[in-house]
């Protein structure tokens, strides 16, 4: 099999899977215990903690570990959205934000803005954040979606006419896990939090692609994934900007800040700190290596098929390794004709995946979205597989455009 789904089927770095060997048998205490070697596994699990820190650019106490990018999604928008009395956002003299209490009632009981509050998530979001954010529809918080531009790309002008005197939070993705495109995520931070409002950041399909500086980013709470940079599943990690304040969503034994409880799941989370660590010292070479693969790809289809692929997005600010391209013919004929070859398509059913969702959200009517395949590049990816899937793709869609 030749995987081209990078983004599901991400197998272990080999030193991660040393690094988390020992903590399945030999160090098996937990960290909160008090023994020696319970100790020495708390030392270990601040260390990952710290390397996942330098991977992102923030201070060690401001990453909270979790069981994925989902979870970490759900901690970040409910844990703001959940707390009855919601804090807002103003600049602070060093130019990082800061918070302030929510506007006091007029003389007529009513504040400008409700008690509950609206929240702007961008059509783009993963169904984790859209998931999050409609939950809690049933608290009074009013969900609104920030409508894409055809390019892939959330323009900060539709933000800012869109935000009200209550919005209390905007969610914008760094980068689409499908048309690959890059959110300006810096602009839309510093409009918003000239109005008082927080933003959540999802970049989980950023790390291993590109340095990603959350001092840079701006946004309050960034999502991390493990395995999109090849930890293990079910490992992640939340940045919570110093000063702002989350209510936790699980309750039991204060654990991370107070934020999760429960045991800490020790291996997943020592190689989530070697996958970061790992991500942090590679990023930028793996992205002119992955910049390499897709124009060899593409230009291999283009000079390949009879009739010309359409790289979607070809022009927007995209990560190099994600590709959306629209085929000549139906994209899960040429996946069956392709047997070999690992790459995901739009599913026709409702309700709609991710891919279709992001299809839509550009315009693409639904015989380009039957027609448009997925594909991401890993960093194992070669020159040679690269050819082997143009021939593949190319063979795959003669045998469908000729039955």
């Amino acid at each position: 099999m030749i995987y081209l789904d990078f983004n599901r089927t991400t197998p272990l770095a080999p030193s991660v899977l040393e690094a988390m060997q020992p903590y399945w048998a030999t160090h098996f205490m937990l960290p909160g215990q008090e023994h020696t070697h319970a100790h020495a596994v708390g030392e270990a699990l601040e260390q990952a903690r710290e390397s996942v820190a330098g991977m992102v650019g923030c201070d060690p106490f401001e990453i909270v570990f979790t069981g994925g990018g989902t979870e970490a999604n759900n901690l970040a928008i409910r844990g703001q959205l959940s707390s009855a009395h919601p804090q807002r956002v103003q600049p602070a003299g060093n130019g990082h934000p800061a918070l302030s209490r929510p506007p006091r009632a007029n003389s007529a009981g009513n504040s400008t803005a409700n008690a509950a509050g609206h929240v702007l998530v961008s059509e783009l979001e993963h169904d984790s954040v859209i998931g999050a954010a409609s939950s809690l529809q049933t608290s009074g918080i009013e969900m609104e979606m920030i409508p894409c531009q055809p390019n892939g790309i959330i323009d900060p002008a539709t933000v800012q006419a869109i935000l009200r005197p209550n919005t209390r939070l905007v969610c914008l993705q760094l980068a689409n896990p499908v048309l690959g495109t890059l959110q300006r995520v810096r602009e839309v931070a510093d409009l918003c939090h000239n109005r008082g409002v927080s933003v959540h950041c999802d970049a989980t399909q950023a790390f291993g692609k590109l340095p990603v500086d959350v001092s840079q980013l701006r946004a309050d709470t960034v999502s991390i994934s493990g395995h999109k940079f090849y930890g293990p599943k079910g490992s992640g990690a939340l940045y919570v900007r110093r000063g702002l304040h989350l209510a936790p969503i699980g309750y039991g034994e204060p654990r991370e800040m107070g934020l999760r409880p429960g045991a800490e799941n020790i291996p997943a989370w020592i190689g989530l700190g070697a996958a970061a660590y790992l991500a942090s010292r590679c990023e930028s070479e793996v992205g002119d290596n992955y910049s390499e693969l897709s124009d060899r790809l593409i230009n291999g289809l283009r000079s390949t098929l009879s009739e010309e692929p359409i790289l979607l997005a070809q022009h927007s600010p995209r990560i190099a390794n994600t590709m959306a391209i629209e085929m000549p013919c139906d994209a899960v004929r040429i996946q069956k004709a392709a047997r070999e070859l690992v790459f995901a398509t739009a599913q026709s059913s409702a309700p709609p995946d991710e891919m279709t969702r992001s299809l839509k959200a550009i315009g693409r009517t639904e015989t380009q979205i039957r027609r448009t395949l997925r594909i991401s590049l890993g960093w194992t990816t070669s020159r040679d597989q690269i050819d082997l899937v143009v021939s593949r793709i190319a063979e795959a869609c003669d045998s469908v455009l000729t039955r």
